[in-house]
C-alpha cells in the first residue's frame, strides 16, 4: 500500500491528473449504480403495488382518489392518475358517445396523455445512466493517455540519464501501467452497470405500455358501454 501510494505521489502532474479524474469518475459511477439500484427497487415495487390494486379494485374513481392522498406514486401510478384526469376533463354530456369521431379525439387524448407521461417516468429512470456509457467509453482512452505519457517520461529519462537500467526505466514504466489500470477499473463497472441500467428501464418501460394498452382497452369499453 505504501509503495502504491509512493508511486501515485511521484508520478508526474499529468498522470496524476490523469489517476484523480478516473478515480472521481469510479466514485462516481459506483454511487450511480447504488442510487439506480435503489430507484428501481422502489419503483418496481410501487408498481406491482398498484397493479394489485388495480385489478382488485371495483370503482377506479376511488382508486384515483386514495392514490391523490399518497406521496410518491409509482410510475404506473401515475400513469393511472393522468390518464383518469384526462378522463375526467371529458364532456359531461352524452355528445362524446354521439359519433364514433369524437370518440376516438377522446381515446386519442387519453393515449397521449399516457404516453407523455410514461416518457416523463422513463427519462426519471434514465437519469445519469447516460453518463455510465460516456465512462464506459471515456475511461479506457484517458487511461491510455496516462500510459502514453508515462512512456514518454521513460524515454525522457533515458535520454537525460543515458542510462537504460531498470531503476531509470521503471517508474515511468509503472505510472503508465498503473494509468491503464484505473482506466479499466472505471471502465468496466460503469459498461456493465449501463447495461443493467438500460436493461431495468426497457423492462419498465414494456411494462408501462402494457399497463397503458390494457387501460385504453377499459376506457374503450365504458364509453362503448355508455
Amino acid at each position: 500500500m505504501s509503495s502504491l501510494l509512493d508511486l501515485i505521489l511521484d508520478a508526474d502532474i499529468v498522470v496524476q491528473a490523469v489517476m484523480g479524474i478516473l478515480v472521481l469518475a469510479s466514485i462516481w459511477t459506483w454511487a450511480v449504480v447504488i442510487n439506480r439500484a435503489m430507484v428501481f427497487g422502489s419503483s418496481r415495487a410501487r408498481n406491482s403495488r398498484f397493479e394489485r390494486a388495480f385489478w382488485s379494485s371495483e370503482n377506479l374513481v376511488l382508486l384515483q382518489k386514495d392514490l391523490s392522498q399518497e406521496k410518491g406514486l409509482g410510475p404506473m401510478a401515475r400513469v393511472f392518475v393522468v390518464a383518469m384526469n384526462e378522463w375526467a376533463n371529458a364532456p359531461k354530456t352524452n355528445d362524446i358517445h354521439a359519433s364514433d369521431g369524437l370518440k376516438a379525439s377522446f381515446l386519442s387524448r387519453v393515449e397521449r396523455a399516457m404516453d407523455r407521461e410514461i416518457q416523463i417516468q422513463l427519462e426519471g429512470l434514465e437519469r445519469h445512466v447516460g453518463g455510465l456509457a460516456n465512462v464506459g467509453s471515456a475511461a479506457p482512452f484517458i487511461g491510455l493517455f496516462g500510459t502514453v505519457w508515462g512512456i514518454m517520461n521513460s524515454f525522457s529519462s533515458i535520454a537525460e540519464s543515458g542510462n537504460t537500467s531498470l531503476a531509470v526505466v521503471a517508474p515511468g514504466i509503472a505510472e503508465a501501467l498503473f494509468a491503464t489500470a484505473l482506466g479499466l477499473v472505471a471502465a468496466i463497472p460503469a459498461s456493465v452497470a449501463y447495461n443493467w441500467c438500460s436493461g431495468r428501464v426497457n423492462r419498465t418501460a414494456l411494462r408501462l405500455e402494457s399497463f397503458a394498452s390494457e387501460f385504453a382497452l377499459i376506457i374503450r369499453r365504458q364509453i362503448e358501454q355508455a
